[in-house]
């Protein structure tokens, strides 16, 4: 009798889960497009107007881009605009009742969830692939060596032509753009979130371009006597020197110098370059920062604008 009723309770489970999944297909699947030029890859229609979200990788490989949807029709996409820096693009189609889908709040996704991937595999049009949010929060180089922040990491089976397509989660929301698979490691896929991308995507409609801080420096990372890290009360035996100050950029107006060793920005300590990248790189255009720095032995602060 228990066995039966736990054979009963599973199939339950598993018509959930399975309904969930059938659900999510239904509502998102017709969005989804198969993107043509020299390569191949996916992309999702974001919006009624026929605006297509996909990689920047996917999208500037042709200048020709041919949009095919589920149902066989094919349009000629425009590229609207692309930002290497999280590899993203956006394309527009025109069209009469687009079938679209609707980004969601990727802050709000917790590790252990459903997702849903849908894309075109090595040319498979319209293929399914489920698993669970592994970690949020990664961070990834793109090929600028920049890095993409806030990048969610699933076990979601991904391959070549699944690269700009949805992540999508069980309420049919769109929480992230597959952008990568890690190469011999099996069950690694990586999405760039929705919250980045509905940026990215604000950027593009209203200038073109996505735009970023600049300090208009350029540094290299370089280690500190051990006798300092101690003085200073440093938590890392490394910062963040400057090599050289563009002319009219804002750490030059900040009065930043060649040879000047930032250690703090926004009163937090960073170890070199790569985390001076990471926490600029989450900054808005017009935000403040506020550096400490060491010149000639001496604790200095600066703000830039």
């Amino acid at each position: 009798m228990k066995q039966t009723q736990t054979y009963a309770q599973d199939k339950e489970l598993l018509d959930a889960y399975s309904n969930a999944v059938i659900a999510v297909v239904e509502k998102v699947g017709p969005a989804v497009v198969q993107i043509q030029g020299q390569g191949m890859g996916s992309g999702v229609i974001v919006a009624p107007d026929g605006f297509v979200l996909t990689n920047d990788h996917v999208a500037t490989v042709s200048k020709n881009l041919e949009i095919m949807l589920q149902d066989g029709k094919s349009y000629k996409g425009q590229v609207i605009g692309s930002d290497a820096a999280t590899d993203l693009a956006l394309l527009r189609i025109l069209g009469n009742d687009l079938p679209y889908g609707e980004l969601g709040d990727s802050d709000k996704t917790r590790v252990g969830q459903l997702v849903i991937a849908i894309g075109n595999p090595y040319g498979f049009q319209s293929t399914v692939s489920t698993g669970v949010i592994s970690a949020t929060g990664r961070a990834i180089r793109n090929k600028e060596g920049r890095f993409i922040e806030n990048v969610i990491q699933t076990d979601v089976s991904l391959n070549p032509g699944n690269s700009g397509g949805p992540l999508v989660d069980s309420r049919g929301k769109i929480i992230g753009i597959n952008t990568a698979m890690i190469p011999y490691a099996a069950g690694i896929g990586l999405a760039v979130s929705s919250n980045t991308a509905n940026w990215v995507v604000s950027e593009l409609i209203s200038y073109g371009r996505v735009r970023r801080v600049m300090l208009g420096i350029t540094a290299k990372t370089t280690s500190i006597a051990v006798q300092i890290q101690k003085i200073f009360k440093l938590k890392y035996p490394t910062l963040v020197e400057i090599v050289s100050v563009g002319s009219d950029t804002p750490a030059q107006k900040a009065g930043l110098q060649k040879g000047d060793l930032i250690f703090e920005i926004n009163d937090k300590q960073i170890s070199g370059v790569d985390q001076l990248l990471r926490v600029i790189g989450q900054k808005k255009v017009g935000s403040v920062f506020n550096i400490t720095f060491f010149r000639d032995y001496k604790i200095k602060d600066t703000r830039i604008v």
